[in-house]
């Protein structure tokens, strides 16, 4: 029998207790109280899950709306797409407050105001005394937070470090007099506490650095500890998003030690029950408790992130890090409380919680150790379970109340997550006031309940190989075969991280090989050897590759064209797997070929990574699609004939790639060609020839017969020409400049004599791609949406931000930030795991780049421009912003390919679409904006290959994001789509009479069925 269940009469008797109790403060049967405006939002909001939605999305955005005309019409929005007897109700008090808008929008803001004053303790220090007093009163604690959790500059986090030590010093002073009900124990936290998210003391948090990040934060967040402990005050660093989870419990282990505070017990931090990892990360914190016999606070919660981190961890194709069901979450908080109770000589145990089960479990076990109530505590959030609480304190418990303060802009995303927990079908609070569940049900043993289903936990520590990379494969409710995308590297792990380190370190003794051409399987030095620099140590070669001859390309030309009867031949089922096996190797040694573009082409860590991980799923998905069409298509279903269509390969292809994604772009577009059977002619660019020779060696590794793939090295001016003009070449497939590209479709449409097919060009060029920033857009995302898109890999991205619209007054409020967040910005060495932004590729791009700047700098306002780190000897360039800038000028027309981020201003949406529109290119566009109207408009009138709504404008992931362009941006091809292999075949319909004499033989199936 379990210790839980020899305790399981005791936790039902206190429960019962609290219970009762509770009831005697509130109303017994209802969640909300009173039916204000609050209540009543909640009580529709759980009947309606449509409405729940959008009416929280309304009050996200609420604080951003300037007028009261904005207001309405929002809101209006919102509840457009609802149909319910609320919606319709709110809807016509809404068409009459459309006439009067400033008195709607003032009862709104009024109501909406009060609402967040429920769960937000004030807006500062002073105006949150009154609250803070309350509680004391009544007999209870409190932890003080500042709400705001987006920190985009240095400045902004130095203001939070301030404004942390203020609220230290202030509550400090003015609770000097204030008594509780109980007298603080020896073993308590001191009464002065506040809680701190590391996320608001570091401008930029990156996940492959976290010494750098740890510094960062140290460097403010040891003052403030410091501080505390001279008003023998208590600090806890909240737990926030599980991509913090190991950066948080390393920087207190850190912080514990500092000279100063390592004999400082008044420490603590938060472990979240919902994570699967954390029992074992109890365990390895207790572990290192006892090594220092250390003593410090844990504070165990559910976790209030449990949407995001399922949506996250999804997109990215990893395991999700959380329990997806409350019963395991709350047997995992039960075991973990166990845990740390039986550590109660190192941890003071702080349990937060609003759920009566979890309580009493808690204070059940604690009593069979001989714990009494001053040896823990219990914590809530500050305005729910009111009535627990104080019940709580009638039996004599310690109660923490943690209590949030701050404006209502920075405090949105906090009271949507409690309107979330509030209304969620499988919270506590819901179930017992809202659902009207028994209290027999409510305090069953969670543990007991999974094992009735045959459940037990699961925790990473079960199998540690899976951690954070177990692909996850979606099922397929149609014809399209199910694909799952490479999951990126997890750099918070620290096992990655070293992967990494030792791959760029056996890389890097590999620098200075040659490679030759290869023709028929046969490796050729024909041409002089050129050099392949590090674009950060330009005096640093890479590799040597041999340049390809005239001849060369003839014979290569000819050993694809070979090898083209065989190959087109081959069954389509094995040149999927050959495909595949590629993918395989590819994945084998993805740390190595990550590390071959940090130096080649001056890629940073993510970024490197992100074009392997790209490069895997093209090959993964061209071979499942190509599944799908080797089936064939029925055309018709028409009696007494058959048409199917199939696909046949085009023949020799041309494979012409960028630089800028190397490995990329290069095997998509080569594995579309050989999936299909074609047979192929591969020109990496100059600049990233060593990435094309690993590439190559890869191919051969994994099987392909000889000459199916060649690969030729030099420059597009001479072999990329010669092989666009071979009459035996059928198909050029290209990625590159406008000018390149335009260049390459007019000499493919030359036909020369004895040519066999029209030349077919799949071109992907460049863009002048424009985000538009709306008046109510949450700037919080947008400038790090902004950063990334304009600066991800020195903004040397076709489908990188070039062109930023503000509308109306936004423009004043985003632009500082903007800057701020610019310069926080790392310019370094690639190989550094710190680096934001490294160099541009060659001196060419250099001095285009510093031309257009040149321009921008007579023409406009320059408002920023970096500086670059002294010791940087490479082909670097700074992020730099214009403002005031002509949309008709240079600077916003022309391709830069550099770092160089334009603002324009617009009156409203109307123009900010006309300047956004007003291009040659076609490529990518986003829009920030809140307003479903807005978004819908955006959506039909935003001329563009690829738009992207409320987030970055770059990083297409295959499959998910076809990408592509139109105009002088592409051919109108997309990449990573399901219609993409068909450019590299010919359609073909066969078709049969299948009437013979009279005879139809689907008929007389059909009819023998029927009478069978």
């Amino acid at each position: 029998m379990s210790k839980v269940a020899n305790i399981q009469a005791e936790i039902e008797q206190l429960g019962g207790q609290i219970f009762d109790l509770a009831d005697k403060y509130g109303n017994s049967r209802s969640l909300f109280g009173k039916k204000d405006f609050y209540g009543r939002l909640m009580e529709w909001s759980m009947r309606d899950p449509l409405f729940k939605t959008q009416m929280f999305r309304f009050v996200d955005v609420l604080p951003n709306l300037r007028s009261s005309e904005e207001v309405v019409s929002h809101l209006s929005e919102y509840l457009n797409d609802t149909r319910t007897p609320v919606s319709t109700f709110l809807q016509g008090a809404l068409r009459v407050g459309s006439f009067i808008p400033p008195v709607s929008a003032a009862i709104i803001r009024k109501n909406i105001g009060g609402m967040a004053n429920i769960f937000i303790t004030g807006a500062d220090s002073k105006s949150a005394l009154r609250n803070l007093r309350k509680i004391c009163k009544e007999g209870a604690r409190f932890t003080v937070d500042i709400l705001g959790e987006a920190v985009v500059g240095e400045r902004e986090a130095d203001e939070y470090a301030i404004r942390y030590r203020s609220l230290l010093d202030f509550l400090a002073e003015h609770t000097k007099s204030w008594q509780t009900s109980a007298p603080i124990s020896e073993n308590e936290p001191p009464f002065v506490n506040i809680s701190i998210k590391i996320s608001a003391l570091c401008a930029r948090i990156r996940s492959s650095d976290p010494e750098t990040n740890i510094a960062a934060i140290l460097s403010r967040l040891k003052p403030i500890a410091l501080r505390a402990k001279e008003l023998g005050a208590f600090i806890n660093l909240d737990m926030e998003s599980h991509g913090l989870k190991e950066l948080t419990l390393e920087l207190f282990k850190r912080l514990a030690d500092e000279p100063g505070l390592s004999d400082y017990p008044h420490l603590g931090f938060v472990i979240q029950a919902y994570l699967r990892d954390s029992y074992r990360d109890t365990e390895k914190i207790l572990k290192w408790a006892q090594q220092r016999n250390r003593q410090f606070t844990i504070r165990l919660v559910k976790g209030a992130y449990w949407d995001f981190e399922k949506v996250f961890a999804a997109q990215r194709t990893w395991e999700i890090p959380v329990y997806t069901s409350k019963i395991e979450t709350d047997a995992n908080y039960e075991r973990i409380t166990r845990l740390i109770l039986e550590n109660r000589r190192y941890v003071y145990p702080a349990f937060a919680s609003h759920n009566v089960r979890t309580i009493s479990c808690a204070a059940a076990y604690a009593r069979t150790l001989g714990l009494t109530p001053g040896d823990y505590e219990f914590q809530m959030l500050y305005g729910m379970a009111t009535s627990i609480r104080r019940a709580l304190v009638d039996l004599g418990y310690r109660v923490r109340e943690y209590c949030p303060i701050g404006e209502l802009v920075p405090g949105m995303a906090y009271l949507v997550r409690r309107l979330l927990e509030n209304t969620s079908n499988e919270g506590f609070l819901r179930a017992r006031f809202g659902a009207n569940t028994s209290i027999t049900e409510l305090l069953r043993d969670p543990a007991s309940q999974l094992m009735e289903r045959g459940d037990r936990l699961i925790h990473h520590a079960d199998n540690p190989a899976t951690h954070r990379s177990l692909h996850h494969r979606p099922i397929s409710s149609d014809s399209v075969p199910s694909f799952a995308n490479e999951p990126p590297a997890d750099f918070t792990s620290s096992s990655v991280r070293k992967k990494m380190a030792q791959a760029l370190q056996s890389v890097r003794s590999k620098f200075g090989h040659s490679y030759p051409s290869i023709i028929a399987g046969r490796p050729r030095i024909s041409g002089e050897l050129i050099r392949s620099v590090n674009p950060a140590r330009p005096d640093e070669i890479v590799g040597l590759i041999s340049t390809a001859a005239a001849g060369d390309v003839v014979d290569a030309v000819a050993a694809a064209k070979r090898s083209f009867a065989d190959w087109s031949k081959a069954p389509g089922e094995d040149r999927c797997r050959l495909i595949e096996l590629l993918a395989a190797k590819l994945r084998e040694n993805r740390y190595d070929l990550a590390a071959w573009e940090v130096f080649e082409v001056g890629k940073n860590w993510s970024e490197a990574d992100a074009d392997v991980c790209e490069a895997i799923d093209f090959c993964v998905f061209y071979a499942q699609e190509m599944r799908r069409l080797n089936e064939g298509r029925l055309t018709q279903e028409t009696a007494g004939e058959v048409s199917i269509e199939s696909y046949l390969p085009r023949g020799v292809g041309a494979i012409i790639a960028p630089w800028n994604f190397p490995l990329a772009i290069l095997c998509g577009m080569t594995v579309a060609a050989l999936v299909t059977g074609n047979t192929v002619v591969i020109k990496p660019a100059e600049q990233s020839s060593v990435i094309g020779a690993q590439f190559m060696n890869l191919i051969e590794e994994s099987g392909l017969p000889d000459g199916v793939a060649n690969l030729l090295a030099g420059n597009g001016e001479t072999v990329g020409s010669l092989l666009v003009v071979h009459p035996d070449i059928d198909f050029v497939a290209f990625t590159g400049s406008r000018e390149v590209g335009t260049e390459i479709w007019q000499m493919a449409g030359v036909t020369h004599l004895n040519q066999r097919n029209l030349k077919k060009v799949v071109c992907e060029m460049g863009g002048k791609n424009a985000m538009i920033i709306d008046t109510d857009a949450d700037l919080d995302e947008a400038v790090l949406g902004i950063i990334q898109s304009a600066f991800g890999y020195q903004g040397q991205k076709c489908s990188a931000l070039s062109r930023l619209i503000t509308i109306g007054e936004t423009h004043e409020q985003l632009v500082p930030r903007l800057i701020e967040a610019a310069a926080a910005l790392n310019i370094g060495l690639p190989e550094h795991p710190s680096t934001d932004m490294g160099p541009v590729i060659d001196q060419a791009a250099f001095q285009k780049i510093q031309s257009y700047i040149e321009i921008g700098k007579r023409e406009h306002t320059l408002s920023y421009q970096g500086h670059i780190p002294s010791g940087l000897r490479g082909f670097f360039v700074p992020p730099t912003i214009f403002t005031d800038v002509d949309p008709a000028s240079r600077l916003a027309q022309e391709e830069v390919f550099g770092p160089v981020l334009s603002v324009h201003r617009a009156e409203d949406l109307d123009e900010a679409l006309k300047i956004a529109n007003a291009s040659p290119f076609a490529l990518t566009g986003g829009l920030y904006s809140r307003s479903p109207r807005n978004i819908a408009q955006v959506r039909s009138e935003f001329l563009v290959g690829n738009l992207y709504i409320n987030r970055p404008i770059t990083g297409a992931i295959v499959g998910r994001h076809p990408f592509g362009g139109f105009k002088m941006s592409g051919s109108g091809t997309k990449a990573g789509g399901h219609d993409y292999l068909l450019h590299f075949t010919f359609p073909r319909v066969v078709t049969e009479n299948t009437l013979r004499h009279g005879f139809a033989p689907e008929i007389h199936r059909q009819s023998s069925a029927d009478t069978g």
